[in-house]
């Protein structure tokens, strides 16, 4: 099992080492470690692991919640599997068919992102849609910038698109609101997405 844990902990050598460790005492196989902050003498760490046998994001909380100074601030399960540079891959597919370039980001959204499914909506209509998504939804709030809504039963980050009128929606049902790291992240890709797609059908409307 795929598992995506959010943990703050003090700021100070060795603490990223303890919370490995207990990791590795409960068996759990660290896949990736991605540091989201360091403010305040605290640090927030996602850690990607492998979970050996069934677990619940729960079990998992509670195991290390008991270490001294530790919190958990998320527990959800994953479709993201760490590989080299996901987000060059995917780029990558993205120039080299243009057209399909938002159907791609769709798609690739929800493992970048540690996140069950994402769409991107126009006027009211659902315009791509990656797996799990809902065959329609209506976000619920159209921004001018880049924002993250914490809905009843999802954490949604919601991206505007200003140039093709859309709005990409990240959505994942568990897990704390998406941390701002992953919205600045999440939104470079989109406008490097958008820029490609504008500059393949200003090309073509030349031919």
């Amino acid at each position: 099992m795929l598992l995506r844990l959010r943990v703050s902990l003090p700021d100070r050598p060795g603490g990223l080492g303890q919370v490995a460790k207990a990791l590795g005492a409960l068996g759990a196989d660290i896949l990736q470690v991605v540091v989201l902050e360091r403010e305040c003498g605290r640090a927030v760490d996602d850690f990607t692991v492998s979970w050996p046998g069934p677990i619940t994001p729960c079990e998992a909380r509670e195991r290390l919640s008991s270490m001294p100074g530790v919190r958990v601030e998320g527990v959800w399960q994953t479709r993201e599997m760490p590989g080299s540079a996901p987000d060059y891959d995917l780029l990558t597919h993205v120039a080299a068919e243009p057209a399909r370039g938002f159907a791609t980001l769709v798609d690739a959204l929800p493992g970048l992102c540690g996140a069950e499914w994402s769409v991107a909506v126009a006027d009211g209509a659902v315009r791509h849609a990656s797996l799990a998504a809902p065959a329609e939804f209506d976000p619920p709030d159209r921004p001018p910038r880049a924002i993250t809504v914490d809905a009843r039963e999802l954490r949604l980050m919601v991206l505007p698109v200003v140039t093709q009128g859309l709005h990409v929606v990240i959505a994942r049902p568990g897990g704390p609101v998406f941390h701002r790291a992953e919205v600045e992240r999440a939104a470079r890709i989109v406008d490097v997405v958008a820029t490609l797609a504008a500059r393949h059908a200003s090309v073509r409307a030349g031919d």
